[in-house]
């Protein structure tokens, strides 16, 4: 089953809290991510909070994105 992201609010400690088009409230943890790649510049907290939903998943300013899969898979339910 796809499931894509409606939502996405940037919290502290590179955290972000997710709903997902199910209705689900998810929190996805960057930090384990932010020594690859593009993610790298996420490091900068003022890049990290420009993140915004694109299509069915998440974007940044720098055209960093992630698949809504690997969110879902990999992020703790909110209760």
């Amino acid at each position: 089953m796809y499931i894509g992201i409606k939502d996405v609010e940037p919290l502290n400690n590179y955290l972000l809290l997710l709903t997902f088009d199910n209705g689900e409230k998810k929190k996805f943890d960057m930090k384990p991510y932010l020594e690859i790649g593009i993610f790298k510049e996420l490091k900068d907290i003022e890049l990290f909070s420009t993140v915004k939903t694109s299509f069915d998943t998440i974007e940044w300013a720098n055209q960093a994105d992630f698949d809504p899969e690997i969110l879902y898979q990999k992020s703790i339910t909110v209760e």
